[in-house]
């Protein structure tokens, strides 16, 4: 399967057909944009003149709070139509964005240390292999350089279907190889995407090999109590969808390679 392809074409799908994946920033939002960005106080105080990247979040909501706090913002998404968001909403508010199309696991257009921050929320299902897309945010991020990130959480992509009692079964194997299969529960997937799992090993070890450090992990919670059985809030009773991190990029890593250089040099 070629995941880019399909997935490009899944959320211009999305995008076109006014999708609540392609929301684009409030007033109210963009009255206190930091806030609507940043529930965990991740963020620095103020972001203004810092460069930022958006990470496969293209559909004018994030790249917007950032430029409307003053961050230079760079958005990076496989989808043209949800670029086409950010660029209507970047100049009906006045607002520079630059906006580029790629996949989030080839940054090879952009050049080493460029981001002070890089933002990305749930997408890295939609890619085989994460680890090449680690590498490639550390490679862009400077020295102490923000990364946060949401991703979905691999035991809730592997439950397949509902008992008639609404218990969750898990029907896909944790180290499951390829695209997921379709499935009969559909809640936290998107349809038409090609969408891969992604163990912890994968998600928290290759994040930490990747030249950054973890320095917070969260579970968002999707539990609600309010609703019937039928509703996504109901799943998230049971099984967390999602896994959010802050990792920061390690100066002291590049210390050790240039030092490693500096000994083996001929």
């Amino acid at each position: 399967m070629d995941y880019k392809s399909t997935n490009q074409a899944a959320w211009n799908r999305m995008a076109d057909g006014g999708s609540l994946f392609a929301r684009t920033a409030t007033d109210l939002e963009c009255d206190n944009p930091l806030r609507a960005l940043d529930g965990q106080s991740w963020l620095p105080s103020s972001v203004e003149g810092l460069n930022v990247l958006c990470l496969a979040s293209g559909g004018g909501w994030q790249s917007i709070l950032y430029a409307i706090a003053g961050a230079h913002v760079t958005v990076v998404d496989i989808s043209d139509s949800m670029l086409v968001l950010d660029r209507k909403e970047a100049d009906k508010r006045g607002l520079s964005v630059r906006t580029i199309q790629g996949s989030m696991d080839d940054l090879r257009m952009l050049e080493d240390e460029a981001f002070d921050i890089v933002h990305q929320p749930v997408s890295s299902c939609y890619i085989p292999d994460v680890v090449p897309m680690f590498a490639e945010i550390a490679r862009v991020l400077r020295d102490d350089g923000i990364y946060i990130s949401q991703h979905k959480q691999p035991t809730s992509l592997q439950i397949s279907h509902r008992t008639e009692r609404h218990q969750f079964v898990i029907g896909v194997e944790y180290y499951h190889r390829g695209p997921l299969p379709k499935q009969i529960d559909t809640a936290y997937r998107e349809s038409g995407t090609a969408e891969y799992l992604h163990r912890l090993d994968d998600l928290i070890g290759g994040l930490c090999r990747s030249n950054m450090t973890l320095e917070d992990f969260r579970e968002p919670v999707r539990a609600n109590y309010e609703v019937s059985v039928q509703h996504f809030g109901y799943r998230g009773r049971y099984v967390p969808p999602y896994l959010r991190m802050k990792a920061r990029r390690n100066p002291r890593n590049r210390d050790r390679q240039a030092t490693s250089a500096a000994i083996w040099t001929p």
